[in-house]
């Protein structure tokens, strides 16, 4: 089948607003009669809910966690892309939409992308007017920084906690309308199903999760804005609590789950120290601006790193590889995230890594503190500085712009990463691959919606740093308010929808049957058993470089996983009250399904594109020898799987994408 993504036709520059000039409208008294649950509350749910409710319909909100601040948007570090040319480099609409394109190797959907670029200004209006404090620059103009992949500064941010700053605003925007009674909050409730009646999705069961009351709630459309599924590795750097259960719960009624094996690996994260971890620890990106990353170019200086007889600042200039300027002389330490993982690994596979694991590089600021220490040496009129004045000068400047990010390294690591490079290896960070959307943000079910990184619209096979932000709020507050309502202006006169129908019954015991399960099975095992062998099992063979022999391994394994989970998995606690491990244990069960689909999907795709890298597709001489290489022909579409019971029997549909406006060509950043 092939899938109609409902892409309005004239020319992509005036797409969106002849097609918002179009749609059908709900008028306002007519609102008051329409209810919408919103699932999720970081920043795509957040600023949806507080959108539609300003809009004047009846929002119900739900949260797992105790309150909508505590979203994973929070740990968002680097910044939010728009293209607003403050810094008056050449950026545009135009540019912003080519660099995500490109950036995300030509596999996303060229309408959406453009209606995201051409948005992205306003997000920034609307948060600076909500108060969210943004960097500035001495006259008092918004500052930008650059990120990878790109040649322009276009990134706004607040220090290094820009996602949480963001949240604020967009919660403070959900706090009026909760006032108002426009916004019913249900914080610590868990959804655990959707509920289909002739074919419209019209409720959820959710579940308490501090009295474990098994609730129904109904609606005339249902929103899901759950975040990514990055926790499928066990080791990510998302919140333990980010899971899948939501989007995989609307998958299993009838929701396509697309390009499931585009996922970002970050190559700036604090390497892990042990197998008892349970999350890793993001560096935003944006330290690589200013930081320089390298290993040695001897291997017996890197030995010697390695146990500890040699300290990186004994390491003269002459003597270190900083191996992504050689390789990539255009963007340097700023090419995309997936290239800068690929060539990290590549370098510590070779035996350059740089602690007792051999899996980590370094990034060095050295060169940053110098560079700034001169300047404000001259800006203050200090003739012949010494060096600590340099040095000193130079640090306040740095400090000044990732503070908080040195101090929270230098908590976890106990080394100052002023004087001493940060050592950082790639990690599993953000997913691309999600519920398959339309131009509209609706899935394959009708009324059903999935926005920011719940969906796979709009970053391809990579996003680009500071890209995440910019979708959740331009599809929650600029995008989806319209396109719902062209949907909800058929149910002005449905009126309340009811939740004593057997449509609910038989969802309500579904969702019980499987937590009576979990709290039955004698089983000897933890979840978190199970969890990481799973993790364990995709990061080695659905990790940064994925082959065909290692892919089928996988999906077996998974598959035995998932057999013995369902044996011998054991849940403490009863059902009635708070349980972690129950909320726990049906996450996994998700977890279990989605890695084996994954691994399918990254088999089917015989080609390397974006964080997708096939061994056996990789360019083989010339001037971009070892780099991905991407197959137009047979591969240029989406992959949208639909769930027929086991993941080995999912069936694909394609959407085959369009390259109107930008030439598809091989991706080079060097």
């Amino acid at each position: 089948m092939a899938l109609d993504s409902k892409v309005p036709h004239g020319p992509i520059q005036s797409k969106w607003t002849d097609y918002k000039n179009h749609i059908n409208l709900v008028n306002p008294a007519n609102k008051r009669h329409i209810d919408i649950i919103v699932v999720g509350t970081g920043l795509a749910g957040g600023s949806a809910a507080a959108t539609l409710a300003e809009l004047g319909y009846n929002v119900k909100a739900f949260a797992y966690q105790d309150s909508p601040r505590r979203a994973h948007s929070i740990a968002a570090q680097g910044g939010i892309n728009a293209a607003k040319n403050y810094m008056g480099d050449g950026d545009s609409t135009y540019r912003l939409f080519y660099d995500t394109v490109k950036g995300g190797d030509y596999r996303s959907r060229e309408a959406n992308v453009y209606r995201l670029a051409e948005v992205s200004g306003n997000i920034i209006d609307q948060c600076v007017a909500q108060g969210v404090p943004f960097a500035r620059d001495y006259g008092g103009l918004l500052d930008n920084r650059s990120f990878g992949g790109v040649l322009v500064s276009r990134t706004f941010y607040a220090k290094g906690q820009t996602g949480q700053q963001l949240l604020l605003g967009c919660y403070s925007a959900m706090n009026r309308q909760i006032a108002r009674g426009k916004i019913e909050m249900f914080n610590r409730h868990e959804m655990l199903d959707v509920v289909k009646i002739d074919g419209k999705a019209r409720g959820i069961i959710a579940r308490n999760l501090i009295t474990g009351e098994i609730e129904r709630h109904s609606a005339h459309a249902v929103v899901i804005a759950t975040g990514g599924y990055g926790n499928v590795y066990f080791l990510s750097t998302n919140a333990m609590g980010s899971n899948a259960t939501a989007a995989w719960k609307i998958h299993k009624k009838g929701a396509y789950f697309a390009n499931p094996c585009f996922t970002q690996i970050h190559p700036t994260c604090i390497p892990r120290s042990g197998d008892y971890q349970s999350k890793l620890t993001l560096m935003s990106e944006s330290l690589r601006n200013d930081g320089r990353i390298w290993v040695p170019k001897k291997i017996e200086d890197a030995k010697a790193i390695q146990q500890r007889k040699l300290k990186p600042t004994e390491i003269a200039e002459e003597d270190r590889d900083y191996f992504l300027e050689r390789r990539y002389p255009a963007f340097g330490n700023l090419v995309p995230r997936d290239v800068a993982s690929r060539a990290a690994k590549e370098r510590c596979d070779a035996g350059f890594g740089v602690n007792a694991t051999g899996e980590a590089v370094y990034l060095d600021f050295a060169s940053a503190i110098e560079r700034y220490g001169k300047t404000q040496a001259k800006v203050q009129n200090i003739s012949n500085p010494s060096k600590e004045k340099i040095y000193d000068l130079g640090q306040a400047i740095v400090e000044e712009k990732y503070g908080n990010l040195f101090q929270m390294y230098e908590k976890i690591v106990d080394e100052n990463p002023y004087k001493t490079p940060m050592m950082i290896y790639p990690a599993t960070h953000y997913t691309m691959g999600g519920i398959w959307v339309d131009y509209n943000l609706m899935t394959t079910v009708d009324g059903l919606y999935c926005i920011g990184e719940a969906n796979f619209s709009d970053h391809g096979a990579n996003r680009l740093g500071a890209s995440a932000l910019m979708q959740g709020l331009a599809d929650g507050y600029f995008v989806l308010p319209y396109t719902i309502g062209d949907y909800l202006s058929n149910d002005i006169r449905t009126g309340k929808i009811p939740t004593n129908t057997p449509e609910f019954d038989e969802a309500e015991k579904e969702v019980k049957d499987r937590i009576d399960f979990f709290i039955n099975n004698k089983g000897t095992k933890s979840v978190d058993y199970f969890h990481k062998k799973l993790g364990k099992v995709m990061w080695d063979k659905v990790g940064m470089a994925r082959n065909e022999k290692g892919l089928k391994e996988a999906m077996a394994e998974i598959k035995q996983i998932r057999e013995e989970f369902w044996k011998d998995v054991k849940v403490p606690g009863v059902a009635n009250e708070m349980n972690p491990e129950l909320e726990k244990a049906g996450r996994v069960a998700d977890f279990l399904e989605l890695g084996e689909l994954f691994a399918k999907d990254a088999l089917m795709r015989e080609e390397s594109c974006g964080g997708h890298f096939r061994e056996e597709s990789a360019e083989t001489d010339g001037p971009q020898k070892g780099e991905a290489k991407r197959n137009d022909k047979d591969f240029a579409f989406v992959a949208a799987w639909e769930y027929k019971g086991e993941p080995a029997d999912a069936v694909l549909h394609k959407e085959q994408l369009e390259f109107k406006d930008i030439e598809l060509k091989q991706r080079s950043y060097k």
